[in-house]
């Protein structure tokens, strides 16, 4: 019976290290999965961006508030 018991209390003592370890970083991995969408999401608004600013129509409004800038 004392063995029993004495089995009974290791495996408890398993289970109660094991929820610790899984509670204690739940979204371990989760940040990384976060980390790469919004890396992906900011590259592609980077990407779009540089094309807006590409554009003729862009780059003249610009190039007239600077120039309106510098001339006062």
């Amino acid at each position: 019976m004392g063995d029993m018991v004495g089995r009974l209390r290791q495996r408890i003592y398993l289970l109660d290290a094991r929820l610790r370890t899984m509670t204690a970083e739940p979204e371990k991995g989760l940040a990384t999965a976060e980390y790469a969408v919004v890396m992906i999401a900011a590259t592609g608004f980077a990407g779009l961006l540089v094309a807006i600013l590409k554009s003729g129509a862009v780059k003249s409004l610009l190039t007239n508030i600077v120039r309106q800038a510098l001339s006062v």
